[in-house]
């Protein structure tokens, strides 16, 4: 017991310490958890342990939670309208990645056509663990290459069910086929339609009356009573606990608590995520990972090619080259549920352990790699095509003694309308996608962005803008833009909005020029018309 908790301190505190050191190198935390997971496991022969696999349980539910936020921001009726992307791109991609990697496998490196067969099925599948949680968190999940990299993640999560069974038939002699076929599809309707009638109604009913306690930790505690729920239901039936979990996110989001359940889910799932890549870091044996090191960098770059080749050409059939470069280089990775397909293919037999190690470092290097690409995906995309859908690197303006409006929502767009009546010369910085697109439909000079980041910061010329307003109503990312602009431009003209004392004293900290009081502004203006 004592040397569990010391592991488990010992596994904080690395994790914490290289996170922060990432964090100032701008480095993706999720590198710090697999770092940690490779190091305690080399150091303690933790990969020995017993209690590995209840880690590995822990980390199993942290693509649970993720797949239920997935759901969420997946209603029926939103796979309806995505039902095109979601089943032709998803197919497509799915289907001639696992042909063309099958060819290299059986016929290139003379592997027997069962192993050939998984390695290309399980290769064909990109980690959504590592591109929603980046697609959310720059909000790129709204605009068209995010669409449709969301759509083919959700296809391949659907697909990963298929993909074990046939693994399943593929270990058992053709007598037992037709049974498990049978099995599969009575258990697929049972699953679906208990989740959306009965299900439906009891998940309505738990949500409504937990909500009406006003007690917060009874909410949560029904919303992970449904979730757990879910997944064990779908696993007893001979599915993956993720397919439960997403089923009960999609019945979530046909709900009016869709928003209040994610953000209060939203720290329990990052922490679980973060168990499942600490669990990636544990498979990686350093002393076969060196020994191999050029075989398994050949092959990384060989897979990550040909995926990113075949999602190029299948999304360049309907958008522009941007979106389809961005894309590919999102989904050009191998995702985590690789890691189930190996390990069922191994446990039946089907695999040798040394083959099975080999694709396992593969992948996990692909996941490595992976934050690098994606929170640069717009400064590599840009070597190829610049369009306005840009949030880490926008082409630089040629303007000098420019308005900077931040942010497009309804005193954004006051504003907008009054300048352009003056023939003022401004540009618009917004994150929201379809505020962007408005603006732009309006005539105005509009870019989808984070004016937080340096690069857009340089990009926009602010040191040539006489002011820069920010109309934006979270103090959060106000307190974020503040600081970046002053540390780039300390001379910043800065004009913000502010709805609260309590705002202005946050910022304070920060030389910006005028605080525009709305509450007080709106009560001078009132008071004005009842003195006439």
């Amino acid at each position: 017991m004592e040397t569990t908790l010391f592991i488990f301190f010992i596994s904080l505190a690395l994790a914490t310490t290289l996170n922060l050191v990432l964090k100032k190198l701008s480095i993706s935390h999720i590198i710090g958890y697999i770092l940690t997971g490779t190091i305690i496991t080399s150091f303690f022969s933790l990969s020995k342990e017993s209690n590995l696999h209840s880690l590995e349980l822990i980390a199993e539910f942290g693509i649970v939670f993720l797949m239920f936020t997935i759901g969420l921001e997946m209603p029926l009726e939103k796979i309806k309208r995505l039902r095109k992307l979601l089943f032709k791109n998803g197919l497509l991609q799915v289907t001639l990645s696992s042909l063309i990697i099958f060819l290299f496998s059986r016929f290139l490196f003379d592997l027997d056509w069962i192993s050939s067969i998984i390695i290309a099925l399980a290769f064909s599948l990109s980690s959504t663990a590592i591109v929603l949680s980046y697609l959310k968190q720059s909000k790129d999940i709204y605009t068209p290459y995010g669409e449709r990299a969301t759509s083919i993640l959700v296809f391949q999560d659907l697909a990963v069910i298929p993909i074990l069974l046939l693994i399943t038939f593929l270990s058992h002699n053709s007598a037992n086929m037709e049974s498990i076929i049978l099995k599969t599809i009575f258990s697929a309707f049972i699953i679906i339609i208990f989740m959306f009638t009965i299900g439906k109604k009891i998940v309505s009913y738990l949500l409504h009356f937990s909500s009406k306690t006003n007690l917060e930790e009874l909410f949560l505690a029904s919303v992970l009573s449904i979730v757990l729920g879910a997944s064990i239901l779908s696993h007893e039936l001979g599915f993956s606990y993720s397919l439960g979990a997403f089923i009960a996110g999609m019945i979530i989001a046909e709900t009016k608590y869709s928003i209040k359940v994610e953000s209060d889910i939203a720290s329990y799932k990052d922490l679980l995520l973060g168990t499942f890549f600490f669990s990636v870091g544990t498979k990686i044996d350093i002393s076969y990972f060196l020994d191999n090191f050029i075989y398994l960098i050949l092959v990384l770059i060989a897979v990550m090619f040909i995926k990113a080749f075949v999602i190029y050409f299948i999304i360049k059939t309907e958008a522009n080259k941007s979106d389809s470069i961005k894309s590919a280089l999102a989904l050009c990775q191998i995702g985590e549920f690789s890691f189930a397909v190996f390990a069922l293919a191994s446990t039946n037999n089907l695999l040798d352990e040394n083959t099975s190690n080999f694709l396992i470092l593969v992948t996990v290097l692909s996941m490595i790699i992976t934050p690098f690409i994606i929170s640069n995906i717009y400064k590599l995309s840009s070597y190829f095509v610049v369009e306005f859908f840009e949030s880490d690197k926008i082409t630089p303006i040629d303007k000098e003694d420019h308005i900077i409006i931040c942010g497009y929502s309804t005193l954004g767009r006051i504003l907008a309308h009054r300048l352009a009546e003056k023939q003022k010369d401004f540009i618009i910085i917004s994150d929201n996608l379809k505020h962007v697109l408005l603006a732009r439909k309006n005539g105005y000079m509009a870019y989808f962005g984070h004016i937080e980041k340096k690069t857009v910061i340089e990009s926009l010329k602010v040191e040539n803008a006489t002011k820069i307003i920010l109309t934006l109503n979270n103090l959060n990312t106000k307190s974020l833009i503040c600081e970046a602009i002053l540390k780039y431009n300390p001379k910043a003209n800065l004009i913000v909005k502010i709805d609260s004392r309590n705002e202005k004293k946050h910022l304070s900290n920060f030389d910006i020029k005028h605080f525009i009081h709305a509450q007080q502004e709106t009560a001078n203006l009132i008071f004005e018309k009842i003195e006439e």
